[in-house]
């Protein structure tokens, strides 16, 4: 049996999408009404974190689990390997974040992560790790601006992130979850180059054939703008972040991505084509 943690997240709805037939499939979520893109065949089951019954109903029969936490600094991880050790859970497959493997990254993000990975191998489990970096689809944020006024706003538009299609990730964990060999493995997964938020603006237009604008944030601007949907201490390591992609720290390809899957990692062209719709600008009214 095979546990999907997070069915209803970017990777996780994904991951649900890709299993194979034939396989003993869990999916848990807080809300399983909310999974969408499953087999009839795969079970559903509610769960969270903080409740260990919910957590041992989900865990019983598992022989492997994909693990996917959010809170930043909450202890899910740790109530999830606990949980799953208890269970008898084999290996555990648990997406981290490339961000990881900066030593220049103290902020509470990169040390939730970092402590999360720890925890798991002490466990005594099987582990695999996948550390992606960005998600492309991180440039839905842009869309309602894109829509409404033709206009993409981000910090540091010029700094390189090789950022990653989420449904690559998606593919590479199904990779490591139904396959072998990958116990004690890390895996960074990346796009195959670095771009920057005005070359992403510049590929958005051109692909909507429309003119673009992109608008540089000052800092105080992205502090506000993130401040509307993050507590304080995520919006100050995201700023962090931001800083460390400004220093080109984020600017490195790595080959995950193809290791797992076999072929190369989709580029943002790519991606960006398949959700064009998300940023279809409004017509404008007749007459103005």
């Amino acid at each position: 049996m095979i546990l999907v943690t997070g069915a209803t997240g970017t990777v996780g709805r994904l991951v649900v999408e890709r299993l194979p037939a034939g396989l003993g499939v869990r999916l848990m979520a807080r809300d399983p009404g909310r999974i969408t893109g499953a087999a009839p065949w795969v079970e559903k089951v509610a769960g969270e974190y903080g409740d260990a019954g919910s957590l041992a109903r989900a865990l019983a029969g598992v022989r492997t689990a994909f693990l996917v936490t959010a809170r930043v600094g909450g202890g899910d991880d740790a109530a999830f390997v606990r949980a799953a050790s208890l269970a008898g859970v084999r290996r555990v497959v648990k997406l981290s974040a490339a961000g990881v493997l900066d030593a220049g990254a103290g902020d509470v993000i990169t040390r939730w992560q970092r402590e999360g990975e720890e925890l798991l191998r002490a466990s005594g489990m099987e582990w695999t790790l996948l550390r992606p970096r960005a998600f492309m689809s991180n440039s839905l944020s842009w869309a309602d601006s894109v829509r409404s006024e033709r206009t993409v706003r981000a910090l540091y538009g010029r700094s390189g992130n090789a950022c990653v299609d989420p449904r690559d990730v998606a593919e590479a964990a199904v990779r490591v979850l139904t396959g072998e060999g990958h116990a004690s493995r890390a895996y960074t997964l990346t796009g195959p180059e670095a771009v920057t938020a005005v070359g992403q603006t510049e590929q958005l237009g051109r692909l909507l054939g429309v003119d673009l604008r992109f608008e540089e944030l000052g800092v105080g601007r992205a502090r506000a703008v993130l401040a509307g949907r993050y507590p304080a201490p995520v919006v100050e390591a995201l700023l962090q972040s931001a800083e460390r992609q400004r220093a080109g720290a984020k600017a490195g390809v790595g080959d995950g991505v193809t290791v797992l899957t076999g072929r190369p990692a989709g580029t943002f062209a790519a991606w960006a084509r398949d959700h064009l719709a998300a940023f279809a600008p409004v017509p404008e009214e007749a007459g103005t």
